[in-house]
């Protein structure tokens, strides 16, 4: 097997992973399983894997520097597409089909509830990166301002489990799991900075 055939193939596998919780979900609608109340399991699944998809975008890095798995790299784009794609598709699912478009009642809404209102904020920072996640863009934005804007990224999962953790309410427990793993994986990043900060400060004479 070569290796652009073995490449394709894990690329394939990648795209079937990400596609797999929503193939599973309209399986489940189509088979009426989805419990007493289909719209809302339907929102949580979604947002939930998107949740999901974005932490796991975050810990590639720390997965190459922590076990040299530096092939991880070139599937953190379509990992963190996914997770817009389902954030996406929470948002519209609350939009158009638990709200039916109701723009004054999800004005009222965000304004009402913080967990809307962060989860809102969240997306709206969120679509900068998917608009610019394009070669072209990055090219057009040049690599620098490309890593600034992405760095957004470092806010918007956070914000995503904060929503989390306000929609839950009573049993907390995997949110808190997703807010430490968070806290592991950007505590990672802030310690390599400081660390290259230091190897790179000048030695005084």
């Amino acid at each position: 097997m070569t290796r652009r055939t073995r490449d394709r193939i894990i690329y394939a596998v990648v795209w079937l992973a990400c596609l797999s919780p929503l193939l599973c979900l309209v399986w489940w609608g189509l088979d009426d399983q989805l419990g007493a109340n289909p719209i809302n399991t339907g929102l949580r699944f979604l947002g939930l894997w998107g949740l999901r998809f974005l932490v796991a975008g975050l810990a590639i890095t720390p997965l190459r520097g922590w076990f040299g798995w530096h092939g991880l790299q070139r599937y953190r784009r379509t990992i963190g597409l996914s997770g817009f794609a389902y954030i996406a598709l929470h948002l519209l699912t609350y939009i158009g089909v638990d709200q039916f478009f109701d723009w004054q009642a999800i004005v009222k809404d965000v304004l009402k509830r913080p967990y809307i209102t962060f989860g809102m904020l969240g997306f709206t920072l969120l679509l900068p990166l998917a608009i610019t996640s394009t070669n072209a863009m990055v090219r057009r934005l040049g690599g620098r301002r490309w890593r600034q804007l992405h760095k957004l990224a470092y806010l918007i999962a956070p914000l995503g489990v904060l929503h989390y953790d306000l929609l839950v309410k009573s049993d907390t427990t995997w949110p808190w799991f997703y807010a430490g793993l968070l806290a592991a994986l950007l505590g990672w990043r802030v310690w390599q900075a400081r660390t290259r900060r230091v190897a790179t400060r000048p030695v005084s004479a």
